[in-house]
């Protein structure tokens, strides 16, 4: 399966920053890249449902910036090179669990990344995202951690 980040980049090559960088709200799910339990279960279900797509590394897929034939965007890195971590934690969060199309609104929007609503729990798309968190850079974590204050 696909994970957050078709998504992400589908909303940056949209034009939707304001949509997808804004600050995380009161009831935002807190990402907790330094729990080892959480992260370990977001490890697990990020190799289940998202590293066919996003690559076992985070690595995304070739040419992720460039729309294929079908017209969809590939799977864009989770690692620091990919630019998950430039939107904030709700926003993350929001895009797995219910697709681009219900973000902006449209839901005929065409996105190869699935939504999660139905396949993961809000425990499990948080623990997924703490996992992804956890790998990068401290400086690139403390930027992400920036976001939500």
């Amino acid at each position: 399966m696909r994970s957050v980040a078709i998504i992400i980049v589908a909303a940056a090559g949209l034009g939707l920053g304001a949509v997808a960088s804004g600050s995380a709200g009161p009831d935002a799910p807190a990402l907790r890249p330094e729990v080892p339990s959480i992260v370990a279960e977001g490890a697990e279900i990020y190799a289940a449902e998202c590293a066919v797509c996003h690559g076992v590394n985070l690595e995304g897929q070739p040419d992720w910036r460039v729309r294929g034939p079908d017209g969809l965007l590939p799977a864009p890195p989770h690692d620091e090179t990919g630019h998950t971590w430039h939107h904030d934690g709700e926003t993350l969060f929001n895009l797995t669990k219910y697709g681009l199309g219900e973000m902006i609104g449209d839901p005929d929007y065409e996105s190869a990344m699935p939504a999660f609503e139905d396949v993961l729990t809000d425990a499990e798309i948080v623990a997924v995202l703490s996992y992804i968190k956890s790998t990068w850079p401290a400086d690139i974590r403390a930027r992400h951690d920036a976001m939500a204050r």
